[in-house]
């Protein structure tokens, strides 16, 4: 009997400006491990690695792109045919959009891409990544065209390929700073800036609603633990509802002024309510990454 726990990658490739850095961070959100730009060359090695650590690399995702080369491209499709053999699961989400939209989207960002050199403006150098990515294209489990797609449902779509096989309703949850814009694609919204907000607090500000101090200073207010129960009671009568109707996701954005205390606390309190009757419960702090240079 092989008692060994089950593994699942998941390969995101595709066409640079396509999305693939919000596919991986998609990926992260649901507990993957995730490595970006990872030489294709070095796959064979990293197979047996993660073949043997099976509870660190439960999840896996690896980001490939056209800086591999067109020979180790082919090692990518190789590497997926040895995971699919040695009993991984094994998906291929292949990432991509319109050239003028990918053009836009370089001109906006000022990034620089990978292909582009003095003698190739960015035009030919995205056709010539079509060309060279036209095999992982083929090959893909899923390609997903982002185009007209924003980031957050770009997300549900990443999410929808790995996480199909739940066939349960996915909840995500998450914490947002008013002052940096409302999120687009949420069904239910709470406003948190009408609690008392730790960020007063000098040895509390540079910490977050994650953290045992800012968890205690709330809860020691009684208007943070009515509200807590009342958003409780609301999501506990109307999920089944949504449930019912075979919704896939269901999104409820809380913020606060900054996204990093009140709303942070009152995501991960309902994320850990609401795991108590739903299998499929995220959270996503849209702020998180902007706290240490707060």
């Amino acid at each position: 009997m092989n008692d060994k726990p089950a593994q699942d990658v998941v390969i995101v490739s595709g066409i640079s400006g396509g999305g693939k850095s919000t596919a991986l961070n998609a990926l992260e959100d649901l507990g993957y491990y995730c490595i970006d730009n990872l030489p294709a060359a070095m796959l064979p090695d990293f197979g047996p690695t993660i073949s043997a650590n099976p509870d660190l690399y439960r999840k896996v995702a690896l980001g490939i792109d056209a800086r591999s080369g067109e020979t180790d491209l082919q090692v990518v499709i190789d590497w997926i045919k040895w995971l699919r053999a040695n009993d991984f699961t094994c998906k291929l989400i292949f990432v991509t959009a319109d050239k003028s939209v990918l053009i836009k989207r370089f001109s906006e960002t000022r990034r620089r891409h990978p292909l582009t050199h003095q003698s190739q403006p960015l035009p030919d150098a995205i056709e010539t990544e079509k060309q060279l990515l036209e095999p992982l294209r083929r090959f893909a489990d899923q390609v997903i065209e982002s185009s007209n797609t924003n980031i957050h449902q770009l997300r549900r779509q990443v999410w929808a390929c790995v996480d199909s096989h739940s066939g349960g309703m996915t909840i995500v949850l998450q914490s947002f700073a008013f002052k940096r814009g409302v999120p687009q694609d949420v069904d239910f919204m709470f406003d948190a800036r009408i609690l008392p907000n730790p960020y007063w607090e000098s040895e509390l500000r540079p910490l977050s609603g994650k953290d045992d101090a800012v968890r205690r200073w709330l809860e020691n207010n009684p208007s943070v633990g009515s509200m807590t129960r009342d958003i409780q009671t609301f999501m506990h009568a109307w999920l089944p509802a949504f449930k019912d109707a075979q919704r896939s996701y269901v999104t409820i954005g809380i913020g606060c002024t900054g996204g990093r205390h009140r709303s942070v606390y009152l995501a991960e309190k309902l994320a850990a309510f609401l795991g108590q009757e739903h299998e499929n419960v995220l959270v996503h702090h849209r702020e998180e990454s902007s706290w240490n240079n707060a």
